[in-house]
């Protein structure tokens, strides 16, 4: 019978340094950049200390991955408690500190099934999450379902706030004045800005 591993406490200031460092790769180079002998140069340790707490280097990319879905959730939280709900969930859609991981998570995820599933669990609670609180907001409203429901609106801000994002990054951004304008809209309609 194998006996288990010794891993290191997931509270240590040495784990969350290696992630930091993972994470700033990743965003600066790629996932591709991040590797056990990458991440304990750049730290000035042994990669052994990597593997003491990540020991495969899935570990590490789950690690990275739940610690900024679980930001992200607490931040898309936060923004359904705002006095204008809807825009601050679209505030927090157009960020695009999270959007740059995503993509490189989501392509990480066609090679690595554990990534996948992490990605898709996530995926299917936030979204749920978001659909609740806006069905909560839109029943507050008096938004006809026919104008638009709480699904649709959640997949929109997704998707249109990622594509925005992306192709900014890259300097394509033919288009993105009207299809911000589709969201913007919306928002005015329901929760108008002062003045």
């Amino acid at each position: 019978m194998a006996t288990r591993r010794r891993v290191g406490s997931t509270s240590s200031e040495t784990r969350t340094r290696l992630l930091d460092i993972a994470e700033r790769l990743m965003l600066d180079e790629g996932y591709a950049a991040v590797g056990s002998r990458r991440v304990a140069s750049l730290a000035g340790v042994n990669p052994a200390l990597v593997h003491y707490y990540f020991p495969v280097t899935d570990d590490l990319f789950l690690a990275l991955y739940r610690r900024g879905a679980e930001r992200m959730l607490e931040r898309h939280r936060a923004a359904t408690e705002a006095p204008q709900p809807l825009r601050a969930m679209w505030k927090v859609a157009m960020d695009p500190r999270g959007t740059g991981l995503v993509n490189e998570f989501a392509a990480l995820a066609s090679h690595r099934k554990a990534i996948q599933v992490e990605l898709v669990q996530y995926g299917e609670e936030h979204r749920r999450l978001m659909t609740e609180a806006v069905t909560r907001i839109f029943a507050d409203y008096g938004v006809d379902p026919e104008e638009m429901t709480p699904t649709q609106l959640v997949l929109l801000m997704t998707a249109l706030s990622r594509m925005l994002i992306t192709e900014d990054a890259i300097g394509l951004s033919l288009g993105h004045g009207d299809a911000r304008a589709i969201v913007e809209r919306f928002l005015d309609r329901y929760e108008p800005l002062p003045g």
